[in-house]
């Protein structure tokens, strides 16, 4: 099983930007598409972005494209998603998760697509 660590959130102003990163353990990562959520207080979790095991197709929520942008570096067993102009609606527990099917083409945005949840990264943007 892909084991998922992130890092890279913390405290910001508004207007400010985050490179969360997630890092994976397992020769398989590669061939697995990856996705990022996120649960803010209160609220249930919800999609980010999303990326094809390949990098070739990519997918936002309405909320955060044109801002975030979610990336991956299979030779370091790491994806990324760049955060700019962050809003404090932003604020919330960030997760990546790995696709539960091994080379499946295209992206997802259902939570029960995925499995491999990471432990999650505190992010809080201020006014």
């Amino acid at each position: 099983q892909v084991q998922l660590v992130e890092s890279g959130g913390g405290l910001v102003q508004a207007g400010a930007s985050l490179r969360l990163s997630c890092a994976a353990s397992g020769r398989t990562f590669s061939r697995y598409a990856m996705g990022w959520f996120r649960q803010a207080p209160g609220k249930e979790r919800e999609f980010v972005a999303a990326i094809s095991w390949s990098g070739v197709s990519t997918y936002y929520s309405d909320s955060v494209k044109g801002r975030f942008t979610i990336s991956r570096d299979n030779a370091k067993n790491t994806v990324y998603l760049q955060m700019n102009s962050l809003k404090p609606e932003d604020t919330a527990v960030y997760y990546c998760a790995a696709d539960r099917i091994f080379q499946r083409g295209g992206v997802r945005d259902r939570e029960e697509e995925y499995n491999a949840w990471g432990q999650g990264t505190q992010v809080t943007v201020s006014s």
